[in-house]
C-alpha cells in the first residue's frame, strides 16, 4: 500500500561534499510528483523548525547528521531517511546513489521503519530539574578539561550501583553502542533493543564493567563533592551543559522514538562486519 507523501523535510549538513547537488536532485524529484519540500540546515539550529504537514525527511550527511534530525523529528513522529554523503556509518544505510530506490520503496511500502530508544536526561540541582535532554545516541559525564578521574555514584531507580572512579561514564543507548561507548570498550546491541548501557570510561577499579539494563529502567548519577576537575555533560556529542557537585543527572527512556527507515541493500550487522573489519576467517 502506497504511503501518503505531500510534504518533506530535507535536513542537511552543508559541509558535506555534493550537498547542493543531492538537495537540487531531490528537490527536482520531488517537484514532478507534486510533493512539496523544504530544506533545513544543521547549521540553522537555533531556527524554529516548522514540521507542520511534513510526512518525511531526508538526512543528508552522516550519523552525525542523523543524531541532529532524530532529537527534532521523534516528537513529531515523522520517519527518516538517512542518506550518507560520506562514508557509510552505523546510522545511514542509504548511499547518495541509492536515495531514490530507497524513497520509491518506501513510498509503495516496501521499506520498513526501525524505532530506536531515545533517551530522557535531566539535571537535578539542589532539588529542581535546571535542563533536560533527549538523545539518540547517549549521555556523557566527563572531565570539562584536561583528563582526570572524577567521583560519581550510580544508582538504578531501585538499587544503588556504588562509587564510580573513572574519566567519565557512558550511559548509552542500542543505537548509540557502536559509538563512545564501544571505544570505550562496551558492548555492541541491536539497534531496535530496548536497553541501555552503563559504561565507566577508564575506571580506576577494574571491577566496575559495562552494565546492560532494561530500557525501562531509571539510571542516576550523582556527581560527588570535591571534585579536582570540573564536569560537564555531553548528549550526542553535540549538546554540552556544566555540572556541579552534588547534581543528580537521571536517564530514563524517552517517550518517543527515533523512526529510522531501513535500507534493503544492507542491515546493521553487514555494516557491523564492514566498519570492524571482520574477517569471518582465522585471521578475524
Amino acid at each position: 500500500m502506497k504511503r501518503k507523501i505531500n510534504r518533506v523535510l530535507i535536513i542537511v549538513n552543508r559541509l558535506k561534499n555534493e550537498a547542493d547537488r543531492i538537495i537540487s536532485e531531490i528537490r527536482e524529484y520531488l517537484g514532478q510528483r507534486d510533493i512539496e519540500s523544504d530544506i533545513f540546515s544543521t547549521e540553522d539550529r537555533n531556527t524554529r523548525l516548522d514540521c507542520t504537514r511534513v510526512d518525511l525527511a531526508f538526512s543528508l550527511g552522516g550519523d552525525g547528521t542523523v543524531l541532529f534530525s532524530a532529537r527534532l523529528l521523534a516528537p513529531h513522529k515523522i520517519p527518516i531517511l538517512p542518506v550518507n554523503l560520506g562514508n557509510f556509518g552505523f546510522i545511514t544505510e542509504v548511499s547518495k546513489t541509492e536515495w531514490v530506490s530507497a524513497f520509491e520503496k518506501f513510498y509503495h511500502g516496501e521499506l520498513g521503519v526501525g524505532e530506536h530508544l531515545m533517551i530522557k536526561v535531566g539535571v537535578q540541582r539542589n532539588g529542581d530539574e535546571v535542563i533536560s535532554f533527549t538523545g539518540l545516541n547517549d549521555g556523557v559525564i566527563s572531565a570539562a578539561g584536561i583528563s582526570k578521574i572524577v567521583r560519581l555514584y550510580i544508582s538504578l531507580k531501585s538499587t544503588r550501583l556504588g562509587e564510580y572512579r573513572a574519566d567519565g561514564v557512558i550511559i548509552a543507548t542500542p543505537t548509540g553502542s557502536t559509538a563512545y561507548s564501544a571505544a570505550a570498550g562496551g558492548p555492541i546491541l541491536d539497534p531496535e533493543m530496548e536497553a541501555m548501557i552503563i559504561n565507566p570510561i577508564c575506571p580506576f577499579t577494574l571491577s566496575n564493567r559495562p552494565l546492560v539494563v532494561q530500557g525501562d529502567e531509571k539510571i542516576y548519577v550523582e556527581i560527588g563533592d570535591k571534585q579536582r576537575t570540573s564536569l560537564i555533560l555531553t548528549i550526542d556529542g553535540q549538546n554540552v551543559f556544566p555540572l556541579q557537585p552534588n547534581d543528580i543527572i537521571e536517564f530514563r527512556k524517552a517517550e518517543e522514538k527515533a523512526l529510522i527507515i531501513h535500507s534493503d541493500k544492507r542491515n546493521f550487522y553487514e555494516i557491523l562486519r564492514t566498519k570492524l573489519n571482520w574477517s569471518g576467517g582465522p585471521d578475524a
